[in-house]
């Protein structure tokens, strides 16, 4: 990896990613144009939060006529951490849920899936002991399974992510949205 960039923020990613990614472009001394594709993460996690990564990716990539490629945010989390056996990425969904997928030597074994906590607690406890839980949501899930691991990450790490992407097929990216948008239009 040349270079790379995190800040963590609750609001405004929308007004920051470009000027990141311009400086950490000058950082490194690289032009964009030295970019062979663009990998951004397409979920699951918050709708806006994807829409903005997404139309960002996208329109850089556009303008470099780069591919854009997606890599879903649980396996770049399953990836973040190297352990062994069977790693288990979970984020917070939100109203007692958790986004969950469960991984081995880097190849999903289940679906991306969003579950009740309690259910997802009593999937995990069929594919016994041994398991790694990584992501923002890992230790309120690892309270219902207390013989395993669990690995507070807030946001997958920039190198996973990276290198997935190079891997990643040069289909075009897309959200993965495993549930309808919280936000309701109001009746007219």
């Amino acid at each position: 990896m040349v270079a790379s960039a995190s800040e963590p923020m609750t609001r405004g990613h929308q007004e920051r990613l470009a000027p990141i990614a311009r400086d950490l472009m000058a950082g490194a001394g690289t032009a964009f144009a030295r970019l062979d594709r663009i990998g951004v993460t397409i979920g699951p996690g918050s709708f806006t939060g994807l829409r903005v990564g997404l139309a960002f990716a996208k329109g850089l990539a556009l303008a470099l006529d780069r591919p854009c490629v997606g890599v879903g945010t649980l396996e770049a989390l399953a990836a973040s951490v190297e352990a062994p056996g069977r790693n288990v990425a979970a984020i917070d969904a939100g109203r007692g849920h958790v986004y969950l997928q469960i991984f081995e030597a880097g190849h999903a074994l289940t679906a991306p899936d969003v579950l009740p906590i309690e259910i997802a607690a009593a999937r995990l406890i069929e594919f016994g002991e041994g398991l790694t839980l990584v992501g923002p949501n890992a230790t309120a899930l690892a309270r219902h399974l207390p013989h395993e691991q669990a690995i507070d990450l807030a946001a997958p790490a920039i190198a996973a992510v990276a290198a997935l992407a190079t891997r990643a097929a040069e289909t075009p990216a897309r959200p993965l949205y495993l549930r309808p948008p919280g936000a309701k239009p109001k009746a007219r």
